[in-house]
């Protein structure tokens, strides 16, 4: 196995406590040692936080939560979403933003009520969320609207104004995550709607645009006026450039705009000839970025190499692995770095009292987590903090919180980060978008006290534990081995595979890929000679789901490894039909 960057990541959770520190913006996680946590009333909701710190369960079941904003009175409005990146599961009734109250100072709500556009207007509901000047803001699909919120009332009054329409909603990053400035500016993520600017997704190396129009109208920020009801979305606004796919924008304490990146995919699997395996899901790097205004920060031509700390050419722009840097000494790099894939959906500049005093201007950020670090186990999945001074990374990231998975390997009930924001008093919430969860997480200790890792979950050594396959029903002809082969290159244990990044970890379906444990076969009959005619041949028009699927998963499959694999999906696709 190649030397990882982020060699404490690839050794498991169980490891993290034993890695060495390292300096500055080095993209490594840092470590501390530190005496046993306060007791905290429960189990903290399931999660490991530093010593002195508690979480409780402010909220559950409230629908796929994304980002919040929360106001004076401790209100928290949270924007919910749906659609594909569900597998289209019924959305909660009402209008898809969620405000809840916590009245008697348990630690979690007791009013929970919605209002907005609900699925009977049309809507699909949204990410961005924001409180400014007496009015409540929200992405609600092509558009950011607002309401007038009146001191001391639960729900905003009155119809909502548009105050930006005809957003860019198609391809793979629909969503628009905002923040208005003191200046009144209203700074909108438009995200790519391809991974690398491809003519065609999918399959070894692919053709792309040259230059990528596709920048005209997509991945970059875009300005508008916070103020001005009616403005509609031009190639006019745009405000920077070259940045993929936004996950979440802050202003620090001098209103300075920062913004969390999700790096591109698939260089190993598209390019093998220039990656191996091994540095797939390392890069490229996650990244936080310091946005200037017109600046270009790389994206499609560039991508941020974090084995080297440096922008290089990609591949489809005349790269060769990493050596070649070109016009990319040009472009932006990042003020601070983390694993690859971890998907860095939010980010809080914590202002707060309630934390120690090293807290302070400091970045926490929410990683949603992995769905393509195969052969690797899929990670990220947790509450970081990133020490700030003047505007750049001054120490190694920590984990601040961790065990939203419930387990050490991923599945369909695992709790994944996506948005994190700071309550009046200091407290801080946790969204989770896949059951609806969040948490409030406080302290009671010291304020000298030191920035601090939490403990890896204790459960973390289940990753070793093999995949039982002895209760799937077996396809005719198929053997118990070629499932259990079949099963480990599905959820990329073997030979590379990344059905499950897009299919789920159970096949159960996910943002990406269409559900597989239905029966109902989008593709042929469902035979397992069908099955494997189209992971043979791939799927460049998905009929479910976002992604597309290149031929062969887009890694290195010999007829032995296909049947295996169309054997599993086949057995999980006749569980309980047999």
């Amino acid at each position: 196995m190649a030397k990882s960057q982020f060699s404490a990541v690839a050794l498991g959770a169980a490891m993290l406590a034993a890695a060495g520190a390292l300096a500055g913006c080095s993209g490594r996680e840092g470590t501390s040692n530190t005496a046993a946590p306060a007791s905290c009333a429960g189990d903290n909701g399931g999660l490991t936080l530093p010593p002195g710190f508690c979480a409780t369960i402010f909220a559950d079941n409230i629908g796929h939560a994304r980002q919040m904003a929360i106001a004076e009175d401790g209100t928290v409005y949270v924007n919910t979403w749906s659609g594909p990146y569900y597998s289209n599961d019924q959305p909660r009734v009402g209008g898809f933003i969620a405000t809840l109250r916590d009245t008697d100072g348990d630690g979690q709500a007791d009013v929970n009520e919605r209002f907005g556009p609900g699925v009977a207007d049309g809507s699909t509901g949204g990410t961005g969320i924001m409180l400014y000047k007496g009015w409540l803001y929200a992405e609600v699909k092509d558009r950011i609207v607002r309401w007038k919120r009146a001191p001391g009332t639960l729900l905003p009054t009155g119809a909502p104004e548009t105050i930006v329409q005809d957003l860019p909603t198609t391809g793979e990053h629909p969503m628009h995550q905002f923040i208005i400035d003191k200046a009144g500016n209203l700074f909108v993520n438009v995200g790519s709607a391809t991974n690398a600017c491809e003519i065609k997704m999918g399959g070894r190396e692919p053709k792309v645009l040259d230059p990528c129009t596709e920048l005209e109208t997509r991945a970059g920020i875009w300005k508008f006026a916070a103020d001005k009801p009616g403005q509609r979305f031009s190639k006019e606004a745009r405000y920077v450039t070259g940045v993929r796919n936004i996950g979440g924008m802050r202003l620090d304490d001098q209103d300075q705009l920062f913004v969390t990146q999700h790096g591109r995919d698939s260089l190993s699997q598209n390019w093998p000839a220039l990656y191996t395996p091994d540095q797939g899901p390392e890069l490229p790097a996650e990244e936080l970025l310091m946005i200037k205004a017109g600046r270009d920060y790389g994206w499609p031509v560039c991508y941020f190499d974090g084995f080297q700390k440096k922008m290089v050419l990609a591949p489809e722009y005349g790269g060769d692995g990493g050596k070649a840097v070109g016009v990319c000494a040009s472009k932006e790099p990042p003020v601070a770095f983390f694993p690859g894939h971890w998907a860095p959906n939010d980010l809080l500049f914590y202002r707060g009292g309630m934390f120690p005093a090293a807290y302070r201007n400091g970045a926490f950020i929410a990683f949603h987590g992995s769905w393509n670090r195969a052969p690797h186990p899929q990670a990220g999945f947790r509450l970081v903090f990133q020490p700030m001074v003047d505007g750049k990374a001054s120490g190694d990231f920590l984990t601040f919180a961790d065990g939203f998975t419930g387990k050490a390997r991923p599945d369909k009930d695992a709790y994944r980060p996506s948005g994190v924001a700071a309550g009046p008093d200091g407290a801080l919430y946790v969204t989770d978008d896949t059951r609806g969860r969040i948490w409030r997480i406080t302290y009671q200790g010291p304020l000298d006290a030191a920035i601090a890792a939490a403990p890896a979950p204790v459960y973390a050594a289940e990753a070793a534990k093999e995949r039982d396959v002895s209760a799937l029903p077996l396809p005719p002809g198929g053997t118990r081995e070629q499932l259990a082969l079949g099963a480990k290159i599905f959820h990329g244990e073997a030979k590379g595979g990344t059905c499950s990044g897009c299919h789920g970890v159970e096949g159960a379906g996910g943002g990406m890929g269409s559900n597989l444990t239905t029966g109902k076969w989008l593709w042929g009959d469902g035979s397992p000679a069908a099955i494997a005619a189209t992971v043979r041949s791939g799927v460049s028009q998905p009929r479910q789901g976002s992604g597309a699927m290149p031929p062969l998963g887009g890694v290195e499959l010999d007829d032995e490894d296909v049947a295996a694999v169309s054997a599993y999906v086949w057995a999980i696709g006749h569980v309980g039909s047999l």
